[in-house]
């Protein structure tokens, strides 16, 4: 089927007040590479003693890459092979999903609502994740940990325009990773800290106050 670009669809501001023109402008360029984005893919995720998957990387105040300034982070996997994750607390824009859909080369007849895009990372942002409750699942979905799992497809995004899907989620495009031993370099180094992953804290609507949430529950580490 020939999928057609959508860097023409109207998006408005997701925060009229904190959304300035630069930001617009990356969640258009983004926009205009969706057409590769959500190809079904599934995760080979195993938790392993001493790594932090499942949990939440909070960044510190002593965090120098601007990229994950006050960054809250589910970390989907973490090993010997390094680590991937998907930031939480960065929207971009809101848009009609049936915009999104058509983009897609999916049917959206009968699609209903807007969907919030969301800053994933810095790496690979011509893909797109969906963060979500595991109450819903696809044969292309991964389980992760505490009732939460990771689609890629994009039939997840048509079955939530009609009312269907998971309870929960969050649309990211791109994700965070790292190379093996360089995530446990930085939480030594106190540029993170991590905290268990609670849903209320992940799909809380009022994603300026998730950083803050998660600082109040910051885990001494002895």
């Amino acid at each position: 089927m020939k999928r057609s670009g959508i860097g023409a669809i109207m998006i408005k501001s997701f925060d009229k007040q904190s959304m300035n023109t630069c930001w617009l402008h990356l969640t258009y360029r983004l926009l205009a590479i969706l057409v590769a984005l959500l190809q079904p893919t599934r995760l080979a995720v195993a938790e392993q003693e001493g790594y932090v998957t499942g949990e939440l990387l909070v960044a510190t105040e002593e965090m120098k890459d601007p990229r994950f300034a006050e960054a809250v982070i589910y970390m989907v996997k973490h090993n010997e092979e390094g680590a991937f994750g998907l930031v939480i607390n960065r929207p971009m824009a809101k848009g009609p999903v049936a915009d999104l859909l058509k983009g897609f080369g999916v049917d959206s007849q009968g699609a209903k609502g807007e969907i919030i895009l969301h800053y994933g990372g810095p790496v690979g942002e011509e893909r797109g994740f969906v963060l979500h409750s595991d109450d819903f699942l696809l044969d292309t979905s991964t389980a992760l940990k505490d009732g939460l799992a990771l689609t890629t497809d994009p039939a997840l995004i048509q079955a939530l325009s009609q009312g269907k899907g998971p309870s929960q989620y969050l649309l990211m495009f791109g994700h965070a990773g790292w190379a093996p031993g360089q995530l446990e370099k930085e939480i030594k180094a106190q540029a993170w800290f991590t905290i268990p992953a609670d849903k209320v804290l992940i799909f809380d609507k009022d994603s300026a106050k998730k950083w803050r949430h998660a600082m109040d529950r910051r885990r001494i580490r002895l």
